[in-house]
């Protein structure tokens, strides 16, 4: 019995010590903030984020384009026109909001087959771990039958007074069929600071090929052909 307890101590101590080795979320300015205030300049420089484990959110400072760290490494996509769009490593690029955590362990999670699209992950990460009241990065990599993702593209010199100004020129990119990786971050406590008031997600999407990356509006999957990783224990 003394031995069945130390091993089970053992390895609550070494699960610990690996959850213990992912940083917090940390949230930098906050979407209210750009939405409804109109601070549209940039408050964090990705540089400073440019290490392995690190991953994160957000848009383009004055709202010209999606930011997505994938560990470390930063992308940033912008409109060409109204039907194309630019993928490119800018580590350079500021943000008016975003957020990131560096993660050294994940969790791979197994989904139910219910969980096809954006709200029934959303519903199903709710209540998994909603009680922790813990925001947490999050991994879903695989093979993708649809994904709509926008750009933001707001013309320069616009006054931003809500949401319906900061999206009027968003772009939209409709795929079917890609491999991709969705970019996630999860909380109930971060609504209007980096999920929307209506969610407890905040995701976006890029595709292995690298050619396409935005903020997520719809995804589609079958969860056999996807794997989901937290960063939440």
């Amino acid at each position: 019995m003394r031995f069945r307890y130390v091993t089970v101590l053992s390895g609550l101590m070494l699960c610990n010590a690996l959850w213990a080795q992912n940083g917090p979320v940390i949230a930098t300015g906050a979407m209210r903030n750009t939405m409804f205030n109109g601070q549209l300049a940039g408050l964090i420089s990705l540089d400073s984020l440019g290490r392995p484990g690190t991953f994160g959110i957000g848009p383009v400072e004055y709202l010209r384009g999606e930011l997505l760290v994938l560990d470390g490494e930063v992308f940033r996509s912008t409109a060409q026109g109204d039907s194309a769009m630019k993928v490119e490593i800018a580590p350079a690029t500021r943000a008016p909001f975003f957020v990131h955590q560096h993660v050294e362990q994940w969790t791979e999670v197994s989904l139910p087959p219910t969980v096809i699209d954006l709200a029934s992950l959303d519903t199903y990460l709710t209540e998994h771990y909603g009680s922790l009241g813990q925001a947490f990065a999050f991994r879903l990599i695989g093979d993708f039958s649809a994904i709509d993702v926008h750009i933001v593209d707001v013309v320069p010199g616009t006054v931003i007074n809500g949401p319906d100004d900061a999206h009027r020129e968003n772009k939209h990119f409709h795929l079917h069929d890609r491999a991709a990786e969705v970019i996630g971050f999860f909380s109930t406590e971060h609504k209007a600071v980096f999920t929307h008031h209506d969610t407890n997600i905040h995701v976006h999407a890029i595709t292995v090929e690298r050619d396409l990356m935005g903020h997520v509006e719809e995804i589609r999957f079958d969860p056999g052909h996807v794997t989901l990783r937290v960063a939440a224990h």
